[in-house]
């Protein structure tokens, strides 16, 4: 689970990163609004951490950014205010939930959890794309009615993919995507298991394609001539 923890705080921002590294999360931390709209522009996350007062643009604006581009990411916002106005105004421009503080550190875990485990839950289980189909509940793959035998890190790649499907991805966010926190993987070793994925779904008519300079694409190798 990826985390962007925004606070402009440094001795709290590096608590909050300890405690969510702790927990199995990876957590990336900028200190303003613009460069956590930028991060969040590029890169894709399972929560973000969103103090209100901030340099730059202020949480309400980062969070109105990221609805305003679609992005469904549950956002969990921290502020020192105690106005219900406040509380009211963030939750309508996108925020979830609200921890004020000074916050206890386990309520803060279990309310960053419970908005993962309902963000996930309203992810599709089943997910597919021309001749692929993926049951993530079930952990099962077909590729033109064929079921695809995965290893977990072969998994996680084409589910990646197939979650981006049409979307250009980069190795980075490929590792961040199917690697913990303490989880050490090189460029090289997305070159190796995107090969290995192509070997397995091109004879079914899948394609992961190359884009030079940027990344992988997933797309239905009938819908792109070469």
């Amino acid at each position: 689970m990826r985390v962007l923890i925004v606070e402009d705080d440094p001795l709290l921002a590096d608590g909050l990163t300890r405690t969510f590294n702790g927990q199995g999360f990876v957590a990336d931390t900028v200190a303003s609004g613009y460069s956590a709209d930028e991060l969040l522009r590029r890169d894709p996350f399972d929560l973000l951490v969103l103090d209100v007062g901030l340099p730059g643009i202020d949480g309400f604006e980062v969070a109105r950014r990221v609805r305003r581009r679609g992005d469904a990411v549950p956002i969990l916002m921290l502020t020192a205010r105690d106005a219900v106005q406040d509380r009211v105004h963030g939750l309508n421009v996108g925020a979830d939930d609200y921890v004020q503080k000074p916050f206890d550190k386990d309520e803060l875990l279990a309310r960053a959890h419970a908005l993962v485990r309902r963000s996930r839950a309203a992810q599709r289980d089943v997910v597919s794309h021309g001749r692929l189909e993926m049951d993530c509940a079930a952990r099962r793959c077909f590729a033109g009615g064929v079921p695809l035998e995965l290893p977990p890190r072969e998994w996680l790649l084409l589910e990646y993919l197939l979650r981006n499907v049409e979307r250009v991805v980069n190795k980075e966010q490929i590792i961040a995507a199917v690697c913990r926190w303490d989880d050490d993987m090189s460029g090289n070793a997305v070159e190796v298991y995107v090969s290995r994925l192509r070997a397995k779904l091109e004879p079914h008519g899948v394609r992961i394609r190359t884009v030079r300079g940027f990344g992988y694409m997933l797309q239905a190798a009938a819908d792109d001539p070469r």
